[in-house]
């Protein structure tokens, strides 16, 4: 317990799913977290449950693809928390099509919430995580940023795009005190742990236990790519 004690952390995507399950690991282990989605309700559902269980949560309406959004965001994270010391950007939607038959809508799509909500978050998020000692952005990937698969090219095209984009910043950053790593999850059927690995590996990252983890990539996909 305690891993991330005092620390500050913002999870985008945070009203289910793995986001869900960082904002409840950081905020079980002693962080203030802020949980953003576009989804108010389910949004505020999770800061419940976190404040319910002894941990402090608050809830910021927020599209990543949007910059007004992002300068509202960290805004509000300044003036309540004063602070940033985590970044977890893990919004990001996934459409099930051969690139061919893929929309050029469908394609903006992905991009922009996949990779230009990245960008975006980054941007906004590095002036204020450089007043603190030691900051961390961690930005979600998929193993699908690593190999390919069939029916998903937006998607594959857009976590690969998030694996490099966090290897240059990581270079860019690298004297900030800011460390930037991408997490490669793969498929995992297990309902006890699709979400805690993950979640694990968020914490690592994290916390001051990660300090010389910086440019990495980790997977966390049960071998799948190990073949």
């Amino acid at each position: 317990m305690g891993r991330v004690s005092g620390k500050v952390a913002l999870v985008t995507g945070g009203a289910m799913g793995m986001g869900k399950a960082h904002c409840e690991t950081l905020a079980r282990e002693g962080a203030h977290v802020f949980v953003t989605d576009r989804d108010t309700e389910a949004g505020e559902s999770v800061v419940k449950g976190i404040i319910g269980a002894g941990g402090k949560a608050e809830f910021i309406q927020h599209d990543v693809t949007l910059e007004e959004d992002w300068k509202n965001v960290i805004s509000t994270v300044q003036s309540s928390a004063g602070r940033l010391d985590v970044l977890v950007n893990n919004a990001g939607i996934l459409i099930l099509k051969p690139l061919h038959e893929t929309s050029p809508d469908e394609f903006d799509m992905t991009i922009n919430v996949n990779v230009r909500g990245v960008y975006l978050g980054i941007r906004a998020a590095v002036p204020l995580m450089k007043e603190t000692e030691k900051a961390s952005i961690i930005n979600i990937s998929s193993i699908y940023g690593i190999v390919g698969a069939a029916s998903a090219g937006a998607y594959i095209g857009s976590k690969g795009a998030v694996r490099m984009l966090t290897k240059s910043c990581a270079v860019d950053l690298a004297e900030s005190g800011i460390r930037v790593n991408s997490i490669h999850p793969g498929v995992i059927d297990t309902p006890m742990t699709k979400d805690l690995l993950h979640a694990d590996e968020v914490l690592f990252l994290a916390s001051d236990e990660s300090s010389f983890v910086h440019g990495a990539e980790i997977v966390v996909d049960g071998g799948y790519t190990a073949n």
